[in-house]
């Protein structure tokens, strides 16, 4: 079992930094388009909100016999089928309707904060059943919501045109869950924003960088696609 406490540092640290964003926002930006589409900023940013949230409910649930599946398990390809995929992208927009650009930074560092108390009092040994129904432990599926409000800050950094603003334990946490915590090929020279951007589509492969993965057999975990 992994330790949780270096997981628990990097969501606070990445929720914090979002929320210090999340204040700075003028109404306009609210409306600009993303790479996530048909979302705009305010749908990406209801979308993330809601993720950082789950933990709280599920803590509050029965907890299942024993856990199932991990972080990267957690990311399969059931979790981006057409279906899901529409009820994500509507609970998003349905979701931005309901809190207005003043109180966004206000909602979202309650909902982050929520989460952080509700594991602080968690065991690590805690198991807890997601909307999907995986039964997972507390601590793997804390590394998913590290991933959720790191990536969707890329995405966020790059609809405001601002440089990404990944903290430094966020990317440790994510990096390594992408790659197993294996390093990536030396030839490449890539720091961990960078195998995150890549990884995730973020950025394109060009054509040197995927014969240097294809010649090193190297793999990342995607993301059900």
């Amino acid at each position: 079992m992994r330790p949780v406490q270096p997981v628990r540092a990097a969501f606070s640290a990445e929720c914090a930094r979002f929320t210090e964003i999340l204040a700075e926002l003028l109404d306009d930006d609210l409306s600009r388009p993303t790479d996530c589409p048909p979302w705009n900023v305010r749908d990406l940013i209801a979308h993330t909100r809601t993720g950082v949230g789950r933990l709280t409910e599920m803590l509050a649930a029965p907890a299942p016999p024993r856990a199932e599946v991990d972080a990267a398990g957690y990311f399969g390809t059931a979790k981006f089928t057409a279906e899901v995929d529409a009820d994500r992208i509507a609970g998003g927009q349905r979701e931005a309707l309901r809190v207005d650009r003043a109180a966004l930074a206000t909602e979202f560092d309650r909902a982050w904060r929520a989460t952080e108390a509700a594991v602080a009092a968690a065991p690590p040994d805690r198991v807890v059943r997601t909307r999907h129904g995986d039964a997972m432990l507390v601590g793997e599926f804390l590394r998913t919501r590290v991933v959720e409000v790191g990536v969707h800050g890329l995405d966020l950094a790059a609809a405001l045109g601002r440089p990404p603003w990944l903290t430094p334990s966020a990317a440790v946490v994510i990096g390594d869950l992408l790659t197993d915590g294996r390093p990536t090929p030396a030839g490449l020279g890539w720091d961990r924003l960078t195998v995150i951007r890549k990884a995730t589509g973020r950025a394109v492969l060009t054509a040197p960088e995927r014969a240097a993965i294809d010649a090193a057999g190297f793999r990342w975990l995607s993301f059900g696609r």
